[in-house]
């Protein structure tokens, strides 16, 4: 089986974070700092903060990571995030999904500081994502439009279908590859005919989280491929993709793991680094 249209996130996130350490190294005094919020012990959100603060290690931005109960309180944990907000020496901050149930996800997600939102997931960032006046972009569909424009794929009058509406990837992207003037369709659970809409596509997102949903049928010889699902079946970390028997049968492919997960690592650092120079602009004003 030929791996050569394969679209390689391990590949393209090396090379990011390569630029950014290449930044911060040069850096004299302050350096930026990402502090990772997490509430609980998922297994899950344990393995995806390891890599994250490796890749903060890699590139010399200064990644801590914050563990809190998971019976913490919305005023305890809002408390916290607030206190972040004020600290100048942080630059960037995540809160680690999911959350316990006890928690309003949205509410935190608006408590970030705009000027701190590393995860792109604020309100107000989303507003100027939808505006086209950002220069900070929720870290997975700033990873899509990466990898795609990394290849050379044409986006503009380009027929593209997302499987997913999510706030996190779904209707950000959706934006995003609108104003670089695709054509863009968002599908959902609900979406009849998705197999026939899926099929017509030039690029094909599935954000769907629904292991082997995206078969043959799905797809045609001239299509791209951006594979978001993160499912774990029988132990195994799969993507939406049934990939042995849709690989061979379309244009280009992102695999899981190393396709889309390492970039979204790479742009949540790209975003601390941004979020950090956009500070300094501000306190020398």
């Amino acid at each position: 089986m030929s791996l050569q249209n394969l679209i390689s996130g391990k590949e393209l996130s090396k090379i990011i974070l390569t630029k950014i350490k290449d930044q911060v190294t040069k850096m004299v005094g302050e350096k930026p700092q990402l502090v990772i919020v997490q509430v609980g012990n998922n297994p899950a959100s344990n393995k995806y903060i390891q890599h994250k603060l490796r890749a903060c290690e890699y590139t010399g931005i200064i990644g801590t990571h914050l563990v809190f109960p998971e019976t913490i309180s919305q005023v305890d944990l809002e408390k916290q995030i607030i206190t972040l907000n004020q600290e100048e020496q942080v630059h960037g901050i995540i809160v680690q999904l999911p959350l316990p149930k006890q928690i309003d996800e949205q509410r935190i997600n608006e408590i970030i500081s705009v000027t701190k939102d590393a995860d792109g997931f604020n309100p107000a960032t989303l507003g100027k994502v939808v505006l086209n006046t950002s220069t900070i972009f929720p870290a997975t569909p700033a990873g899509i439009v990466k990898l795609l424009e990394w290849k050379n794929i044409e986006l503009a009058g380009t027929n593209v279908v997302i499987i997913g509406r999510s706030n996190i990837v779904g209707k950000p992207l959706a934006n995003m590859l609108i104003n670089k003037s695709a054509t863009v369709t968002v599908c959902n659970t609900k979406t009849k005919n998705l197999q026939e809409i899926a099929a017509k596509a030039n690029i094909l997102v599935s954000a769907a989280g629904s292991a082997k949903l995206i078969t043959p049928k799905f797809v045609n010889e001239n299509m791209t491929i951006i594979d978001v699902g993160a499912n774990f079946v029988d132990g195994k970390y799969c993507g939406d993709v049934d990939f042995e028997s849709v690989q061979p049968l379309v244009k280009y492919i992102t695999p899981v793991p190393g396709g889309v997960g390492p970039m979204t690592i790479a742009c949540l650092l790209e975003n601390t680094l941004t979020s950090f120079k956009n500070q300094q602009i501000a306190t020398k004003n």
